[in-house]
């Protein structure tokens, strides 16, 4: 059941505004009245009206003004204006119309006239503002799918939709909250007024808006925080934590991914805001349902790209080290050699053996073998630099790729690595294996080396040198 017109009376005679607003209502309209015209836009900015009686002349401020005022402001410049006066009807018809005035009528006024012309111009401001409503629309609702559909991850569409939808209601909070019904906890994953906000725990228990929407799928629209009954008992918390109301009116929408609830959209009005109405709900309402879609291919290939990553993972790496494995370790060998060719920079290589690690194995078990290469490994990558390479080269021996890394640099790091390795405890608890490797470095440029595979095999022979020589120790 739609409300009643809403009408703002403005006039100094209070007689006149009384009677004239007993009329109006006795007629089914929703009136509001205001003694003169001081306060105007703080009434027209604290609620939406149908349409605004304003008169003429009054002791402390012009009407004719007011309307111009009104009338250069875009917020208001729809709004249906009828002046009343007792200046000569010709005179204040002229320069009331003239100014942006729906109309006007004479004082005094008879009772069915005034009604015809009160009904006649909430007719056209009714259709007028229906025709600018779905205009603005139908060209908010391309705009913002048009944006949508051109981002394929899903948080980037959560961030695109708050930031949209608050932009064309023009309200200051507008979220979006993932949750299931009956939970009392939700994550909000994108904010108007905080972008930076994208995985935020949220008490649901704090917004039965939010639950209510959520448990019974049906919107929320709260026109005024203050007296709508379903925040009674958040409202007392409020009261008794000493808070002020944190908005002026509430918007919820659910929404589903794949036919199951997932989430909801959350606006408020605050401070300077408009109230919220059911057109922006319905506003609301259409901006969801036609996002769903692009929500939920954009899940399909998160899913996709997701999966394509870990085929990608299990194919270069090492099952047991979980470092990268030797097919792996020729791309980006490759890959570096061409980058440290094509820029003029530098690469070390280096291949690293653990020594006696059949008598280790026969010892102390393949088990533990295991387990000792994959300590190495660790060992490995926290020594490591962001742009550095650990790959299992084969058995016990690994290879270390050190991009832009002088010879003074690689001696220094295969030297950090001897001395981490013939400390750590290898093995099981409370049985520690000593260990100790060999290094082998080579570095590009350097005349011996041609390509990656000539580059692995100077490494390969250094290596061969530093076990030769009494191992434990790096040769270059």
């Amino acid at each position: 059941m739609s409300a009643a017109p809403k009408i703002l009376v403005a006039d100094d005679d209070q007689a006149l505004s009384r009677t004239l607003s007993w009329i109006l209502r006795e007629n089914g309209y929703d009136v509001v009245a205001i003694p003169g015209g001081e306060h105007l836009f703080e009434h027209l900015s604290a609620d939406r009206f149908d349409l605004l009686l304003l008169d003429i002349m009054m002791p402390k401020v012009d009407g004719l003004q007011l309307l111009q005022r009104l009338k250069s402001d875009e917020r208001y410049r729809d709004l249906p204006v009828l002046m009343i006066s007792s200046m000569p009807p010709e005179e204040a018809t002229v320069r009331s119309l003239g100014l942006g005035a729906a109309d006007f009528i004479p004082k005094p006024f008879r009772v069915r006239e005034l009604l015809a012309r009160v009904k006649a111009q909430l007719r056209v401001g009714r259709e007028l503002g229906e025709a600018r409503d779905e205009a603005r629309t139908r060209g908010e609702l391309v705009d913002i799918l048009q944006e949508v559909t051109a981002s394929l991850k899903p948080d980037e569409i959560y961030q695109i939709l708050v930031r949209r939808v608050a932009e064309a209601l023009r309200v200051s909070r507008c979220s979006i909250v993932l949750a299931r019904p009956g939970e009392e906890s939700g994550t909000v994953v994108a904010s108007y007024d905080n972008p930076a906000i994208r995985s935020l725990g949220v008490d649901l228990r704090r917004y039965p808006e939010i639950r209510h929407a959520m448990d019974t799928g049906e919107p929320v629209l709260i026109k005024d925080v203050a007296t709508d009954p379903l925040l009674n008992d958040i409202r007392g918390d409020w009261q008794s934590e000493g808070r002020d109301f944190p908005c002026r009116s509430a918007i919820v929408v659910r929404f589903s991914l794949r036919d199951q609830p997932a989430g909801v959209f959350f606006l408020r009005a605050t401070g300077d805001d408009l109230p919220l109405d059911i057109g922006d709900l319905q506003f609301v309402e259409q901006v969801v349902t036609s996002a769903v879609a692009a929500l939920e291919k954009a899940y399909d290939m998160e899913s996709a790209m997701t999966g394509q990553e870990k085929l990608r993972h299990l194919a270069e790496t090492d099952p047991l080290t979980n470092t990268f494995n030797r097919r792996a370790l020729t791309e980006k060998l490759e890959q570096e050699m061409d980058r440290a060719a094509r820029y003029a920079t530098l690469l070390t290589c280096m291949m690293l053996d653990i020594d006696n690690f059949k008598q280790i194995n026969d010892t102390h078990g393949h088990l533990v073998g295991d387990l000792i290469l994959k300590q190495l490994a660790q060992l490995l990558k926290r020594e490591q630099r962001s742009p550095d390479i650990v790959a299992r080269y084969g058995g016990e021996e690994f290879v270390v790729l050190l991009p832009e890394t002088n010879s003074t640099e690689s001696r220094n790091f295969a030297e950090r690595v001897l001395k981490r390795v013939a400390a750590y405890d290898f093995g099981e608890p409370g049985r520690p294996v000593h260990v100790t490797i060999s290094i082998g470095l080579a570095s590009f440029p350097d005349e011996r080396i041609t390509d990656s595979r000539s580059l692995l095999e100077l490494a390969d022979n250094h290596l061969y040198r530093a076990k030769s020589e009494g191992r434990n120790r790096y040769r270059d």
